[in-house]
């Protein structure tokens, strides 16, 4: 089982889109796929489409566990896809973490009950330097940085980075950095625009070594597509996949060659 983080220490980087889309395109591989909404503002539990129930267990209760991680597990309207949902409650389990002496650690723990399960857990992150985003960060094996092809989102990327830098060097995060991947890429016709071209090659100067992975293009079929719970590919618009689909052959392949883990940063 193979645990991936959305991470980016600002909001609107693009983290619940690229789980979205990566966990479905997995999933319609026949891959089993778990869905984790590491965030009380539950977008991705939003574009999923499950609704939490009155007593329904989500990730808070999996998190200080009262109940069994499969208890937590739904299904959802796509085949081999599952979800652990959040909602606003979630920000409850802060000072459960804080307190637990092992926060950083809970989330790995949990997943260790259903690592047969599964092939892959996709984790979208709370924008925060949060209790709920340590424990996230501390179960990944793997992290994309989403960042916005803006100056919000250089800045993003470089708060994310040093967060990273500094939970490995506590060993807090022991996993690789897959790679950066710009968002909200913007292009008028065949034509890139100056704002975007110049803020993604910023981040290629930022990256430090860490792959900077193709764009994902500003697009009103990215919100229809969540809307109605379907693929890009579904709308007639598979060549914005591109970017999803890279990351899913570096998650298949030797990915030791292609990334290059936290500490390396600078």
């Amino acid at each position: 089982m193979k645990t991936i983080a959305a991470v980016s220490l600002a909001g609107g980087q693009g983290k619940t889109t690229t789980c979205y889309f990566l966990a479905k395109m997995l999933s319609q591989t026949g891959k089993k796929v778990l869905a984790i909404d590491c965030d009380p503002q539950a977008n991705l539990t939003f574009f999923l489409k499950h609704e939490v129930e009155v007593n329904e267990p989500t990730l808070l209760e999996v998190l200080t566990g009262t109940v069994e991680i499969e208890d937590g597990i739904y299904p959802t309207e796509h085949e081999n896809l599952f979800l652990i949902p959040a909602d606003k409650g979630l920000a409850k389990v802060s000072e459960y973490l804080s307190s637990s002496g092992t926060g950083a650690l809970i989330l790995q723990i949990r997943l260790q009950a259903i690592a047969e399960l599964f092939d892959y857990v996709i984790i979208d992150v709370q924008p925060t330097r949060s209790q709920i985003c340590l424990s996230a960060v501390g179960a990944a094996d793997h992290v994309l940085i989403p960042a916005e092809s803006a100056t919000k989102g250089v800045n993003s990327l470089l708060d994310t980075q040093e967060f990273l830098l500094v939970q490995a060097k506590i060993l807090a995060f022991r996993g690789k950095i897959l790679g950066i991947v710009p968002f909200r890429d913007r292009w008028v016709g065949r034509t890139q625009t100056l704002e975007s071209r110049e803020n993604i090659e910023a981040m290629k100067e930022m990256a430090g070594g860490v792959l900077v992975l193709p764009s994902i293009r500003e697009s009103e079929k990215f919100k229809q597509a969540t809307r109605k719970g379907v693929l890009l590919s579904d709308l007639e618009s598979s060549e914005l996949e591109y970017p999803f689909e890279q990351i899913m052959k570096l998650l298949g392949g030797n990915i030791k060659e292609q990334i290059v883990s936290a500490p390396v940063l600078v």
